[in-house]
């Protein structure tokens, strides 16, 4: 689960459209509309191959030359310098205070900082006050008509491409110029002012593009990912933060999951990826990883559900192991497009035994690889997975001695790994439907001011605690990241195997029909109308519900599973994917030596505190890791 997609795709805002029924089911509003998504997407590529095949390569020889300090202080003189359109829109806007916090800060910056270069005002905590035209029109009542999304500029609407050409206006770097202008000289229209301000901007984008390209190949549909943010964090509306009716603390504590993530920025970068043939599908997998210098114990590790290899949660993994001495390696959950599109031999990813052989299959493949590129640098190996993913790492120990020809693990570590899946995903059902406690009349109103509250948290970067949500809030942000991750898994399953149920088309660059139609279906849905009628053409009858809860249950490989004395499991005792006859069942199969419970963290919250990443550690002892 990647919750900082889920605050960030937070942002089904505008126009809501009541359906039938809509008392008995959540609505979720609709951004603003997207009559030009071809075009668009179209745009959208462009601007994705000059970040990925310009920026990103130049960038790491920019920064190599440019050291940090360098870089912040360019972007602080390209931020002083653009004051007066700061000016003018707090005053357009009737922003008094933010256009004497602005001049305060242009001042100070300016005489004291040397032009600007240093950020003085900052760091005297005089606050900023960012405006733009495109705000300032909005203030006044232009409420945008349709996306639009610019070359080099990126996401907008036609209110904000007007405001960008008016902000530019206001920049005086538009208007210095070195020497007199003369009609009959037109290059004086460009002036080294102007590159100048090209610049601050490559300047800014060379310490963003490690991270936009990581989003933009992590996420199988960016472009749509980004639209909802964008159309979000371009609203004129302040989120109400009065916590009204009862927390939930499990869910409160999952949220705060949003946090982990890698303390060095440059440690992504630091990873190679390769591609390793599949033998079953015939296609090439991707895989991230990082290796010790010398010999030392790998560390596979295994994604929550739909989570992609580079996925914040599975970097700040990585970067833990390597720490303490691993190498780690990285590869997308079988619910993520690209597993499911280059190593899956189900066109239906959920049914358990079919998904985690693929698993096993594409890990043996990767670990004989590198063996043959790095001969005698990989010692024992341990299999790590969370969440879904540790559920499919609980089931491989299990099985492992029925796969003669897989590769064999000598540790098996699970994180808030379910027990029953079928379960767990009515949870997450339920979770999405929250909203509907509320009163219809209210509904609509609540639901967009959860969503501006989640996107002030994620905007801020700074923890919560306990975040701003009531229970039905906390849930229901649950339940959406979870039932985008559907979406994406639908899509990309009918994609390849369309087997008749979407009524829109699945093909092409307009995908916003689809979305909104496969956003209707449940996990119970997901499973009854395409896992079961999918795997009955494949001569497997999972019509009864004894079938498939006997593959997705645990307890079904209890014996194996305790005779493995290699698992290792840590997870918290108000995991709401964990009930208590399933926690009672967990301490009464496993030994303490084995079975690590925390009280709190509730699922994956508790990922980044020192008492986890301690028991992961501990989980991983007897590996003798190399020590730095």
């Amino acid at each position: 689960m990647n919750l900082k997609m889920l605050l960030a795709a937070s942002c089904f805002l505008g126009a809501f459209l009541p359906l039938p029924g809509a008392e008995q089911k959540v609505v979720l509003p609709e951004s603003v509309p997207d009559p030009l998504e071809r075009f668009n997407r179209a745009v959208w590529g462009l601007n994705q191959g000059i970040m990925i095949g310009f920026v990103k390569p130049s960038a790491k020889v920019y920064r190599t030359i440019v050291r940090k300090p360098g870089r912040i202080m360019i972007k602080n003189f390209g931020r002083n310098i653009t004051y007066p359109g700061r000016l003018f829109n707090n005053l357009l806007q009737g922003k008094w205070t933010g256009a004497r916090d602005e001049t305060y800060r242009f001042g100070c910056n300016s005489v004291l900082g040397v032009g600007g270069f240093f950020d003085l005002a900052t760091e005297w905590k005089i606050p900023k006050s960012d405006t733009d035209f495109g705000q300032t029109f909005g203030q006044w009542g232009w409420d945008p008509n349709f996306y639009l999304m610019l070359p080099l500029f990126g996401p907008s609407n036609e209110r904000d491409a007007v405001g960008l050409a008016a902000d530019t206006a206001a920049n005086p770097l538009s208007y210095l110029t070195p020497y007199p202008f003369t009609v009959s000289d037109p290059l004086t229209y460009i002036s080294p002012y102007t590159y100048c301000a090209f610049g601050v901007m490559y300047n800014d984008l060379a310490d963003t593009v490690d991270s936009y390209v990581r989003f933009s190949e992590s996420q199988m549909d960016a472009y749509s990912e980004l639209q909802y943010a964008w159309t979000f964090g371009r609203k004129n509306r302040t989120a109400d933060f009065q916590v009204k009716g009862e927390r939930d603390p499990a869910s409160l504590e999952t949220l705060q999951s949003i946090f982990f993530s890698v303390k060095n920025p440059e440690f992504p970068n630091r990873g190679k990826t390769r591609t390793v043939l599949i033998p079953s599908t015939g296609k090439r997998l991707k895989f991230t990883f990082w290796l010790q210098s010398k010999k030392a114990p790998v560390v596979y590790i295994v994604p929550g559900l739909g989570s992609h290899r580079l996925s914040d949660a599975v970097l700040a993994l990585a970067e833990l192991l390597f720490q303490k001495g691993y190498s780690a390696v990285c590869l997308s959950s079988t619910f993520n497009y690209e597993f499911m599109e280059e190593a899956s031999t189900a066109h239906v990813p959920a049914y358990l035994p079919v998904d985690a052989h693929d698993l096993h299959a594409a890990l043996t493949a990767i670990d004989s690889h590198l063996e043959m590129l790095f001969p005698g640098r990989l010692g024992p190996r341990a299999l790590l997975g969370y969440s879904m993913g540790g559920f499919q790492t609980l089931f491989i120990a299990a099985n492992a001695s029925q796969e003669e020809r897989l590769l064999k693990f000598d540790r098996y570590v699970a994180i808030n790994a379910p027990v029953r899946l079928l379960y767990g995903i009515s949870k997450l059902d339920e979770f999405y439907d929250a909203p509907l406690a509320w009163p219809q009349s209210e509904r609509v109103a609540d639901i967009e001011n959860t969503f501006l509250k989640a996107a002030a948290l994620a905007k801020s970067g700074t923890p919560q605690s306990p975040p701003p949500f009531s229970a039905v809030e906390s849930k229901f942000l649950i339940g959406l990241a979870f039932r985008l991750i559907l979406r994406d898994t639908i899509f990309s399953s009918q994609l390849r195997h369309n087997q008749g149920i979407i009524r829109h088309q699945v093909r092409g660059l307009k995908r916003a029909p689809v979305y909104r139609e496969i956003l209707e279906y449940s996990y119970k849905d997901y499973l009854e109308k395409f896992l079961i009628p999918y795997y009955s053409t494949r001569g497997l009858d999972l019509t009864t519900p004894e079938a498939l809860e006997k593959a997705s249950n645990l307890r079904t490989y209890s014996e194996r599973l305790q005779s493995c004395q290699g698992i290792r499991l840590i997870t918290n005792r108000n995991d709401f994917l964990l009930p208590e006859e399933d926690l009672k069942w967990l301490e009464a199969s496993f030994s303490s030596a084995q079975l690590t419970v925390f009280e709190h963290g509730g699922h994956l919250g508790n990922l980044g505190s020192p008492e986890m990443q301690h028991a992961i550690g501990v989980a991983l002892e007897g590996l003798a890791p190399t020590k730095k």
